[in-house]
């Protein structure tokens, strides 16, 4: 159940900590790579410093919210290198239950960067290539994927890739990316400078 800050004292006291000082929900993702200094500076250092704050029980109350609280709360996760939340990022991946947070989930498990984060992509892939009518995220679950692959050789994006495979299919029935070419080269560009912005907030002082 997708829990209503309005209807949760506790979630409310979280979300305005957290999640809306300075719409920070809206600027994790894509948007942080048009960010310049001294915006881009003060964004990073406030972002790793409640990383380091945030216990355990607050982000996984987080991650019971709607989309900006559980976006945020992915990318505390990645921030911090809790690999504890693993396996709830990629429960609510798989669930997608809803839109605007994939791209968290993807860029925190790729930062993780194991073959147990290749498993729970891939695990999405398999689920959601095969319903082009579902799911939103495919094309960054297969750009994190790559990301994983590159890093670590285990190929588990080829599988999907191979000609006439589940990639291909998905891609000329989605009724969003026909007549598009494949979106993977920018998927994995994104994900990559994400995962490049989370390293380098980590190490922000």
């Amino acid at each position: 159940m997708i829990r209503n800050p309005h209807d949760d004292a506790e979630l409310l006291t979280l979300v305005r900590r957290y999640v809306t000082p300075e719409r920070r929900y809206l600027k994790l993702g894509g948007g942080l790579l048009r960010m310049q200094s001294p915006e881009c500076d003060r964004f990073m250092r406030d972002l790793r410093e409640d990383a380091g704050l945030i216990t355990a029980d607050e982000i996984a109350k987080l991650l019971e919210g709607g989309w900006r609280e559980r976006r945020t709360a992915a990318w505390l996760i990645a921030v911090s290198r809790r690999t504890e939340f693993r396996e709830r990022l990629g429960e609510l991946l798989l669930a997608s239950e809803v839109c605007c947070a994939g791209l968290a989930y993807s860029v925190a498990l790729a930062s993780f960067g194991t073959a147990r984060d290749a498993d729970l992509l891939a695990a999405y892939l398999d689920r959601y290539l095969r319903r082009p009518d579902l799911g939103y995220d495919q094309t960054v679950v297969m750009g994190a994927l790559q990301f994983i692959d590159l890093n670590l050789g285990g190929g588990q994006a080829d599988r999907f890739r191979q000609p006439g495979g589940l990639w291909q299919q998905w891609l000329q029935d989605a009724p969003h990316m026909q007549g598009d070419s494949d979106p993977t080269p920018s998927s994995l560009s994104l994900i990559r400078r994400l995962c490049a912005f989370i390293d380098e907030c980590a190490e922000v002082r």
